[in-house]
């Protein structure tokens, strides 16, 4: 795999003379999957600085002025933040000047080839960048992604310094989380989103056999051009029946469970944080072991809990109805995965299955 423009990653960090720590973070997560929780535990140490969503199409229009006003809402679900989403970018940014060098908005759809496209190099330049200067100022650099699944074995083979992590939830408990957006404040974005990447990338051979798996129906129209299929997707999505939702957000989770497999280093189960004291700490553990950098995950929710105690704030979708669907994500992830695994990941198609089976608890009181 070819990745030109490439260029050395600097030295490493004053603590680690011996260079034998990761230079950075890369946390591969999906919208809703609690991602922004997790790298908001890097983002609370001193000796990280801790990017948030990089490839967002937010990147491309903000101003400095623009920085003090992105804090959570009320609704978000994120976590308390001592500063705005996006500071970590200011000292890239130019007074009076729109994004951040070396930016372009069509990093913002993910993708799904075998082979890197025309934009990467860009990309990799564009994150080469904030690297470099990160580690030059004696900081570990965090990235957390939303866009990042496709192309995971793609940045994996251009930062190969960098340890590549992987944050995973349940499908049915991170559907909840942006269904609850949409049912209850009109919030289509996280439902348009995985209609938006899948319609984007239908031509791929791969995510062809999802769509076909999982009975997913994508809006018609043919897109014209990122920005245009996005606004059919918003418009498609206010309508949209709850299973038909479902099954196009499992179809990219489907995609994006495939690509861990083949590319990160580890994973981390959102659902066990919360519920299993030891295993957050001995996540913990083993990302300070790889990075030098210890976050605490000892404070982390049982979001699993929380939502099956719940389960009548759930409408319009049918648990019941769904349960086929999980079958097809299994065979389809079982036909796909092959026998290439990056150690120390587990077996992904026995952790699909527990995470499908999961899913099926918790989504079967939905009416």
């Amino acid at each position: 795999m070819a990745l030109p423009g490439s260029s050395p990653i600097s030295p490493a960090p004053l603590n680690d003379p011996a260079g034998t720590l990761s230079r950075g973070v890369f946390l591969h997560t999906g919208w809703r999957s609690a991602g922004t929780w997790v790298w908001s535990r890097f983002r609370a140490l001193d000796s990280v600085t801790a990017f948030y969503e990089p490839l967002s199409n937010v990147i491309g229009d903000l101003k400095l002025a623009d920085l003090g006003a992105l804090q959570p809402t009320f609704n978000s679900g994120h976590p308390a933040l001592n500063a705005p989403y996006f500071a970590e970018y200011r000292p890239f940014m130019r007074e009076g000047a729109r994004g951040v060098p070396g930016y372009r908005r069509r990093f913002a759809t993910d993708r799904f080839g075998d082979t890197p496209d025309a934009e990467f190099p860009a990309l990799q330049a564009y994150l080469q960048h904030l690297t470099e200067q990160t580690l030059a100022a004696g900081k570990m650099p965090v990235f957390k992604f939303c866009r990042s699944s496709g192309r995971l074995p793609w940045l994996k083979h251009a930062f190969p310094a960098a340890l590549h992590v992987a944050v995973l939830r349940n499908p049915a408990s991170q559907f909840a989380s942006g269904w609850l957006l949409h049912q209850e404040w009109r919030n289509t974005f996280f439902v348009a989103a995985p209609l938006r990447v899948l319609g984007l990338n239908r031509n791929e051979p791969i995510v062809k056999a999802v769509l076909d798996a999982c009975e997913v129906r994508l809006p018609e129209q043919a897109p014209s051009s990122d920005d245009a299929y996005a606004a059919v997707c918003e418009q498609y999505a206010r309508t949209i029946e709850g299973t038909q939702a479902y099954r196009a957000f499992i179809a990219l989770w489907a995609l994006s469970a495939l690509r861990m497999g083949h590319a990160a280093q580890t994973v981390l189960d959102i659902d066990r944080l919360g519920s299993d004291r030891a295993y957050a700490a001995d996540s913990a553990a083993q990302l300070a072991a790889h990075t030098g950098v210890a976050p605490r995950f000892d404070d982390a929710r049982d979001l699993v809990d929380e939502l099956k105690r719940t389960p009548s704030r759930l409408t319009g979708i049918d648990g019941w109805s769904i349960r086929a669907v999980h079958g097809a994500v299994q065979k389809f992830i079982d036909a796909h995965i092959g026998s290439v695994h990056a150690a120390p990941v587990p077996d992904v198609a026995a952790l699909v299955r527990e995470k499908l089976a999961l899913a099926a608890t918790i989504s079967e009181p939905w009416r």
